[in-house]
C-alpha cells in the first residue's frame, strides 16, 4: 500500500468517524472497490462476495469511529472481509477445501446466474486459472501483498502467520501468478453497493432529524 493511499483513507477514516458525511461516503465507495474485489476471490462465490462486501460495509458504517488506528483500516477490512468468507465457507454443506474458480459456480438448471456472467466477464480467464492453483490462504497472501499493496507485517497480522512463512509463501506464489491483480469493481455491482451506501446514509440522517 502505498503511503498516500494510506494517508488518504486514514482522512476518510478520521473524517468518517467525527461524523461528516461526505467524508463517510467517499469512505465506503473506496471500501467496495477493496472489499468486493478481495472477497470475490477468498469467498470464491459470486453471491457470497457481493454479500461479504455489503456486509463489510455496514460494519464500516457501524464500526469506523471505534477504529483507533486510522492508518490501519484497510488491514482491519481485510481482515473484516476474511473472517465473513471463512464464515460463508463453513456455511455451506459440502464446501470444497480448496478455492472453486468463479466459472464452476452455477443455478441448479446448469446456467450461470447474472452476476456470475458479470463476474466472468469481469475476471481474465488466465487469471482465474492460475488462482485456482492456489490454496486459499496462499491466494489470500498474493491478493493482499500484490494487489492492495500490504506490507508483510499487515499481511502476518490478518492471516495470522509469521512474517517469515508470509514471504515463503508469496515467493512460492509469485512462480505462479505472473501478473499483478488490478480490476475494477463491476457496474452492475458497483451500482447496488452504491444503492446501499446511500440507503445506511440517509437512514441516519433521519435517525438524527
Amino acid at each position: 500500500m502505498s503511503s498516500d493511499t494510506k494517508t488518504e483513507f486514514a482522512q476518510l477514516v478520521a473524517g468518517a468517524a467525527a461524523g461528516d458525511r461526505a467524508q463517510m461516503e467517499q469512505l465506503l465507495m473506496r471500501a467496495q472497490e477493496v472489499a468486493y474485489r478481495f472477497s470475490l476471490l477468498v469467498c470464491g462465490h459470486c453471491e457470497d462476495a457481493e454479500d461479504v462486501m455489503q456486509d463489510a460495509l455496514l460494519k464500516t458504517y457501524q464500526h469506523v469511529a471505534a477504529i483507533d488506528d486510522p492508518g490501519a483500516f484497510r488491514t482491519w477490512l481485510y481482515a473484516t472481509v476474511r473472517n465473513a468468507c471463512l464464515m460463508k465457507r463453513r456455511r455451506r454443506a459440502g464446501e470444497p477445501s480448496e478455492f472453486v474458480a468463479v466459472d464452476a459456480v452455477a443455478i441448479a438448471d446448469g446456467r450461470p446466474t447474472i452476476d456470475q456472467r458479470e463476474s466472468d466477464a469481469w475476471m481474465d480467464a488466465r487469471l482465474r486459472a492460475a488462482l485456482a492453483t492456489l490454496p486459499p490462504r496462499m491466494r489470500m497472501i498474493v491478493v493482499m501483498r500484490e494487489m492492495e499493496g500490504l506490507s508483510t507485517k499487515d499481511v502476518a497480522e490478518v492471516t495470522g502467520l509469521s512474517e517469515a512463512n508470509v514471504k515463503q509463501r508469496l515467493h512460492r506464489a509469485r512462480l505462479t501468478l505472473r501478473r499483478r491483480l488490478e480490476v475494477p469493481l463491476p457496474d452492475a455491482v458497483r451500482a447496488r453497493a452504491q444503492s446501499s451506501v446511500h440507503r445506511l446514509l440517509d437512514e441516519a440522517q433521519k435517525h438524527q432529524e
